[in-house]
């Protein structure tokens, strides 16, 4: 696989408003307006409010135990909030299922890999993408025609996902032979045949060695410069600082900030809330 090191960010201005593209006159891809969600009655989330704007890489940060995973089932149709509003390109999709948030454009990848172990990395990509296909099973029964032109053009877009993910060499090998890194790799590849218009990462640098989170860090770069607007939930501090435009956070199931990195890295509240857990160190 490539790696890449990107920059880090530069200083910047303190915490921008809300809304940090409204100017320009464009509309969040998704917004949280006073999600609240109660489990057992704990509260996960309370008045929770943000945006994700076109185009951005944010990440969504946080202690263990902040409501990150909570907000991302929420966000994706898992958990029905309390109250409050999600808002995909401005529909609410509170109460719809995680498959219909789907077909909206909104694509999910879990903490686990989600490959099929027993199968090649190609057949993985090509399955993904036949679920996209547009013959249906009667044109896959009678090989019709369309069918035809239908598999050739998945097959092209499996080698071209391969490609970009740095995964050709493995094409011929199945899923669990690969390393770690290179199945979430892969389980993002997957989740990129459903053409995402904003991609939900569940804590992609787990368990990743420095190479491969470094390898990880450019792909997701390539993904938002191709125009999927990303969010992620991620505990690698130096990572996050790294990709990300914009920085959400959360502390016991409430937001307590958002910015840029640099703003985020000397916020006091947020640094209290980490108990120094290297976001100061994630600057160097």
């Amino acid at each position: 696989m490539t790696t890449a090191t990107l920059a880090a960010p530069t200083p910047g201005a303190m915490t921008p408003p809300a809304h940090p593209r409204a100017a320009d006159g464009m509309a969040p891809v998704l917004a949280l307006e006073g999600v609240t969600m109660k489990i057992a009655g704990l509260t996960a989330l309370n008045d929770v409010s943000f945006d994700v704007m076109p185009g951005q890489i944010v990440s969504l940060i946080g202690p263990n135990g902040a409501g990150k995973t909570t907000a991302f089932n929420v966000i994706s149709g898992y958990m029905r909030p309390t109250s409050g509003r999600v808002l995909l390109f401005g529909e609410n999709i509170v109460g719809k299922k995680p498959e219909a948030i789907a077909q909206r454009g909104l694509v999910r990848s879990f903490q686990r890999t989600s490959v099929f172990d027993n199968a090649t990395v190609f057949d993985n990509l090509l399955t993904a993408f036949h679920l996209q296909g547009a013959s249906g099973l009667v044109g896959a029964w009678l090989r019709t025609p369309s069918f035809k032109r239908d598999e050739a053009r998945q097959r092209e877009r499996a080698l071209e996902m391969m490609a970009f993910l740095g995964l050709t060499r493995r094409a011929d090998e199945v899923a669990k032979t690969l390393s770690y890194g290179e199945q979430r790799l892969l389980g993002v590849g997957i989740a990129l045949a459903a053409q995402p218009k904003l991609l939900l990462l569940d804590e992609p640098a787990a368990g990743l060695n420095p190479s491969e989170t470094e390898a990880f860090k450019a792909r997701i770069h390539e993904i938002g410069a191709r125009g999927v607007t990303v969010l992620l939930v991620e505990h690698d501090m130096h990572m996050v600082m790294s990709i990300s435009d914009h920085i959400i956070v959360l502390n016991q199931g409430q937001r307590i900030a958002q910015g840029i990195p640099r703003a985020i890295q000397e916020n006091p509240e947020v640094i209290r809330a980490y108990l120094g857990s290297g976001l100061k160190r994630a600057q160097t």
